[in-house]
């Protein structure tokens, strides 16, 4: 969904601003992940631009991603200039190895208005294909705030349903399940999230490294948001959601994650959380079975939020050696596909 209000929405869009390159240690070697560095990677000159002023090779990024060969095997990049363009953009199962590179998140957006029953109906953005890169662009649904609890919440800024697929620098605006992390493994780097309730939902196996989580109060409910909803049914599914360092704030109260399966798997480790972060940290509002197996996991987290006193019973902090596992990029096998990472 949409920012509650123009100056919510404004004020979101300035916080986007505030942290936008981050340092690199992905390769043993202290750099920058920006956009040459990404090109740099994969190694390829196929370029298609996109300029919202006429001069490019199309004024619309669904028409750049329309004119990519089907099954594809080689990267191509679609540079898309700055801008904000209105339109839903599809990224289909047989168009692979997509970079999509913008000018950065607060010059280049991609954004729609549209509620539905359907979340992936939803979607401002829609990513099937595999093999898929971006960088430097912000994806927003404006629907606006509709009836708690009916189809009008369900308005997704982005549905991520491939495999392999990343994000660096990129921004999710919605205030309900903004980015519907549906399948795969998914790494996202520096971005913000900004949203209310189920805000990053799904049963990806995702890594948000160094990413903002921006909290904004849904007034229409008495319960409290939860920034999570992970969906992990049963115990040979490895999916789950790792934060890496980053930081949650934000306005109102809100939980890290809300039980969504009998093995709904969450981490945040490292991450500042301010005192938008309620005291159990974590709920099984609407789930009724039972906790025991419940994954919602801390480590080494800081601020006024990460006070663990009053926590959920099933919550648990997670040793070193525990922690080792999750925080590593072996967490989605990022060595094997991805061109860099932190």
């Amino acid at each position: 969904m949409s920012s509650c209000s123009l100056p919510l929405h404004v004020a979101a869009i300035c916080a986007v601003l505030i942290s936008f390159l981050g340092c690199a240690d992905g390769l043993s070697a202290k750099q920058v992940i920006d956009s040459p560095l990404l090109t740099e990677k994969i190694a390829t000159n196929r370029t298609i631009v996109v300029d919202i002023n006429g001069k490019g090779d199309f004024t619309s990024v669904q028409e750049a991603i329309n004119s990519v060969p089907k099954n594809n095997d080689g990267w191509i990049i679609i540079h898309v200039r700055k801008g904000v363009y209105r339109e839903k953009v599809h990224v289909p199962k047989s168009k692979p190895y997509i970079f999509i590179r913008g000018n950065g998140r607060g010059r280049t957006a991609i954004v729609w208005s549209q509620s539905s029953p359907d979340n992936k109906a939803s979607a401002t953005f829609t990513m099937e294909g595999p093999h898929f890169i971006a960088f430097g662009i912000s994806f927003s649904n404006e629907a606006p705030t509709g009836v708690a609890y009916t189809s009008q919440n369900q308005s997704v800024a982005a549905f991520v349903g491939a495999d392999m697929v990343a994000f660096y620098h990129c921004a999710f605006f919605s205030t309900h399940n903004t980015l519907f992390d549906y399948k795969g493994r998914h790494y996202y780097d520096n971005c913000y999230i900004q949203g209310s309730i189920d805000f990053i939902f799904g049963r990806g196996r995702s890594m948000f490294h160094s990413c903002e989580i921006f909290v904004i109060d849904d007034k229409r409910v008495t319960i409290h948001g939860s920034i999570t909803a992970q969906t992990r049914e049963n115990r040979l599914d490895n999916s789950g959601f790792v934060f890496v360092k980053g930081k949650v704030y934000g306005i109102g109260g809100v939980y890290l994650g809300r039980a969504k399966g009998a093995y709904s798997t969450v981490v945040f480790a490292n991450v500042y959380l301010s005192k938008t972060i309620v005291p159990a940290g974590w709920t099984n509002w609407s789930y009724d079975g039972p906790t025991e197996n419940l994954f919602h996991r801390e480590y080494r987290c800081h601020g006024p939020g990460a006070e663990t006193k009053g926590r959920a019973p099933w919550w648990k902090e997670l040793t070193y050696e525990e922690a080792a596992r999750f925080t590593s990029i072996d967490f989605i096998n990022g060595k094997d596909w991805l061109p860099v990472w932190l």
